[in-house]
């Protein structure tokens, strides 16, 4: 069922507009905003791990109802709130125009204005645009796919609802969100800088990132970045369609990517 489920999902991110309609934090976001800044884990245990345990009772008392098929849709409801907000690619499109053109002001302003990034130089801006690409695709999409694949829905929606904390919480409940999510973080960026090794340059991507593979304090955007421009075989930054398309050389290394992850999951399916 799982691997139907994230078929589904390729469906419902691709081809409906089912995404925005179930992706509504609007009223879970107010009830984080209620919590007392002075206890900060009891109000991250409120908001994330109160809802996480509600679905998991929700699944246990209808899983063993015709078969676990009334379970597919919770399944799927869960998943597709848990993935990322917002399109990665719509999001750096007016970028990508200001960059092929060579409107270094015009590049400066949107990527500040639609990505929130913000930079003093031109290669320094387009470094970290290419960040944000790889970012936002792996907490958005591999990282959830991931904890889903493994464990199920609770640790997809309990990753999204940590992410959110950290992006929208007080100052202390934002600093222990992004502690717990930092842990959520270690595994599933290392598989996805591994993917990476696999669909790109191998040998490039295990000098850039091997040193730093079992640390545990390397953040996992450091160590995505690294292997994301090492994969793709990246030149360094350059004006115009050169440096616009290695925003498309990073989309397509990341598609590559999952198609990976599907494949090896649809071959673990057929093994067991």
């Amino acid at each position: 069922m799982n691997f139907l489920v994230l078929l589904l999902v390729i469906w419902v991110e691709k081809f409906s507009s089912g995404r925005r309609r179930i992706q509504q934090d609007g009223p879970w976001l107010r009830w984080l905003a209620r919590g007392d800044a002075a206890s900060p884990w009891q109000t991250l245990a409120l908001a994330v791990l109160l809802p996480v345990v509600m679905t998991g009772l929700l699944l246990m008392i209808i899983e063993p109802l015709a078969y676990g098929w009334l379970a597919l849709p919770v399944h799927l409801l869960v998943l597709v709130y848990s993935l990322g907000r917002g399109d990665v690619q719509e999001a750096l499109g007016p970028f990508r125009d200001a960059w092929r053109r060579g409107d270094d002001q015009a590049a400066l302003h949107v990527a500040e204005r639609d990505l929130g990034v913000t930079a003093d130089g031109e290669a320094e801006l387009l470094r970290r645009v290419q960040d944000y690409e790889l970012w936002q695709a792996y907490q958005g999409f591999f990282a959830v796919i991931f904890w889903y694949v493994l464990l199920g829905p609770l640790p997809a929606l309990a990753y999204r609802l940590l992410a959110l904390s950290a992006e929208h919480g007080q100052p202390a409940v934002a600093e222990r969100a992004a502690q717990l999510r930092h842990a959520l973080d270690w595994l599933p960026v290392r598989v996805l800088a591994a993917s990476f090794a696999l669909v790109g340059n191998f040998a490039a991507v295990s000098r850039a990132v091997l040193h730093d593979l079992l640390v545990w304090d390397v953040p996992a955007l450091r160590l995505l970045a690294g292997a994301g421009r090492a994969a793709a075989e990246l030149a360094d930054p350059q004006p115009g369609e050169p440096g616009a398309a290695s925003l498309d050389q990073l989309w397509q290394l990341l598609i590559r990517a999952a198609v990976l992850w599907y494949a090896a999951f649809a071959v673990w399916i057929l093994l067991l």
